[in-house]
């Protein structure tokens, strides 16, 4: 299981993107995914049908978690099964690889006994979180409720094991039975032109790293981009009436 780790995040823009890679450039190695500047990673979100996720995250609830299915570039022949778990301010992820076929039908919420038992049969523990998944879908109506898209470009760094990301046009899509299309509507959730920083590490953050991404302006803030994405879809839609 993975450890909890320190998780920051900071609104950036253009230009603070520019300056900050441009310092980390020499003390940092680009993650491997950013093989034509940036990548696209995108997410499927479930929540109840008393939308616990959301509101849990809204009155900012300690102890809380969200389970969300991920693909990077469109690429359907590597696709995760993601829980984000935070406590106590500090936050770890729990993930397990599965198919197109099985992911798929979590996003129509069908055929998905046949995938238990398939799991069940090859007792694959990295399986739990599909398990824990099923049976909330079949007890607390879980169920997609929003996708979440956005271009990441990363930097990593093995002392302290840091990861640093840029997070740039995100956006929210209500379709949640396109999740497999190439292109998706997608309403952005951040003004034009602002951006997500994210700082993770185990425990400290080494000092040259730290002096890097100073701007002496960056405020730390707590930013849900599940809990933004809704909130940008219901305003959306609200405007439509």
């Amino acid at each position: 299981m993975t450890e909890y780790r320190i998780e920051n995040k900071y609104i950036v823009y253009e230009d603070d993107i520019a300056f900050i890679k441009s310092r980390l450039a020499g003390l940092m190695q680009p993650d491997a995914h950013n093989m034509e500047g940036t990548y696209l990673v995108r997410s499927l979100y479930f929540d109840d049908m008393d939308d616990s996720a959301y509101f849990q995250n809204e009155a900012g609830v300690d102890n809380r978690s969200k389970i969300r299915l991920r693909s990077y570039d469109n690429d359907d022949s590597y696709m995760i099964l993601e829980e984000k778990i935070k406590k106590s301010g500090f936050t770890k992820k729990d993930s397990t690889k599965i198919d197109r076929e099985t992911a798929e039908n979590l996003v129509k919420c069908r055929d998905l006994y046949a995938s238990l038992r398939a799991s069940v049969a090859i007792k694959n523990k990295e399986d739990f979180l599909f398990k824990k998944l099923y049976c909330n879908m079949n007890t607390m109506l879980v169920h997609p409720t929003v996708i979440v898209e956005y271009e990441r470009y990363a930097f990593i760094e093995r002392a302290g094991n840091v990861r640093i990301t840029f997070d740039m046009n995100i956006g929210a899509g209500g379709r949640t039975d396109r999740f497999f299309e190439e292109n998706i509507l997608a309403i952005p959730v951040m003004e034009q032109g602002a951006h997500i920083m994210e700082i993770k590490y185990d425990e400290l953050l080494p000092d040259h790293i730290k002096k890097a991404i100073d701007l002496g302006r960056l405020k730390k803030l707590s930013f849900s981009k599940y809990y933004y994405a809704r909130n940008a879809l219901s305003a959306y839609a609200g405007s439509l009436l």
